[in-house]
């Protein structure tokens, strides 16, 4: 900035250019593009506009900072946003419980079956979730860059898709499993756990590279859904598949139930004492483990599902973080439910765990309960 003066004096008068230059340091050279926010929502460019760091608007991202002129870009300090962190841990225990599980079944060639294979799937998924979170914090506080954000970003849609896509799977096999009891061992069975592998990954991989691909929002902020990158659009499509595939997941659960029960009720009667039973106090046992996974499944993703339908990148940063945080815990619990609690798998853990079998776990039937 140049600021000419010119002053007079009393009895001589002299014309004084004084040249002041004043240049505000940021880095030697004003860069013309935008800086990276390192966080998942939309950065407000006004949030530092007036020079105090007076209070942001909802729409602010938590992991801005103010300029100071007397350092230089690797000298700011930056400030990490605690819900990105306790992403991260999340990340960070969702990748180590799940990889737990995908070596078990690598590693042991009994679990081959079409049910282990979706487990396996859910696990695989589950996986690159947790390690997805772990990169989207890695390269967004360290690299800042908006290429390694849409890669992240795009690892992190795919892999909760196949995730999701893979509960769904696993759902549709428990319904065969028992619908078609006397012909679900056979070599269509495989086959078409195969074809559901395929195809659930390939529709997971084109939404994750929905992203990468062009559709985001980074050239348009007004665009931008409660999860930056990702438009409006891009997440109300996500939003909506997921609750087509819940209903669909809640029909066939309630027809699992029924013919559960009605098998139940025929073994029963053949006892003359339908609640005294021992089988039907365990399909009763079965009943409430399917409301346990289906409520547990909603409760974990359903609040983050509706919300994003209805905000937008305005909304308060607050928001988005609370209703994100306990969908991926949905990726902690699946192990539990689906792995964990598989006599079959419990074995495979044990041997690699301690080298032998207890006896317990050896000698244990399986119930409806483990349904």
């Amino acid at each position: 900035m140049v600021l000419l003066c010119l002053f007079t004096h009393e009895s001589v008068q002299t014309t004084c250019v004084i040249k002041c230059v004043c240049q505000f340091q940021t880095g030697g050279t004003m860069s013309e593009e935008p800086p990276v926010t390192p966080s998942w929502l939309t950065p407000d460019p006004t949030a530092w506009a007036s020079g105090g760091g007076g209070p942001m608007d909802n729409s602010t991202s938590l992991g801005m900072f103010p300029p100071d002129n007397s350092l230089q870009p690797s000298q700011l300090p930056l400030l990490v946003n605690p819900w990105d962190i306790v992403l991260c841990s999340s990340g960070t225990l969702i990748a180590c419980e799940n990889a737990l599980v995908v070596l078990v079944i690598w590693q042991n060639p009994a679990l081959r079956a079409p049910m282990f294979l979706l487990i396996g799937s859910l696990a695989l998924a589950d996986l690159l979730a947790g390690l997805g979170l772990v990169l989207h914090f890695t390269c967004a506080y360290l690299l800042r860059s908006d290429s390694a954000q849409l890669l992240t970003v795009g690892l992190v849609v795919a892999s909760f898709s196949a995730s999701v896509f893979s509960l769904l799977a696993i759902t549709i096999d428990r319904y065969l499993s028992l619908y078609y009891a006397l012909t679900y061992n056979s070599e269509r069975t495989a086959a078409f756990t195969y074809t559901m592998l395929v195809l659930l990954w390939g529709l997971s991989l084109c939404l994750g590279l929905l992203p990468v691909t062009g559709v985001n929002c980074l050239a348009e902020e007004a665009t931008c859904s409660v999860v930056r990158p990702l438009t409006k659009n891009n997440i109300a499509v996500l939003s909506v598949s997921f609750l087509l595939l819940f209903g669909l997941m809640l029909q066939l659960y309630v027809q699992i139930c029924k013919i559960v029960m009605r098998h139940a009720h025929q073994i029963a009667l053949q006892h003359h004492f339908l609640a005294a039973t021992p089988h039907y106090v365990t399909t009763r046992k079965g009943v409430s483990t399917l409301a346990i996974i289906l409520g547990t499944f909603a409760a974990c993703w359903m609040p983050f599902t509706v919300y994003s339908l209805i905000a937008d990148y305005t909304y308060p940063p607050l928001y988005t973080y609370a209703t994100l945080v306990p969908a991926t815990y949905n990726s902690v619990i699946n192990p539990v439910i689906y792995a964990f609690r598989n006599q079959e798998i419990q074995k495979a853990l044990w041997l690699v765990c301690c080298g032998c079998v207890p006896a317990s776990v050896a000698q244990r039937a399986r119930t409806p309960s483990d349904v």
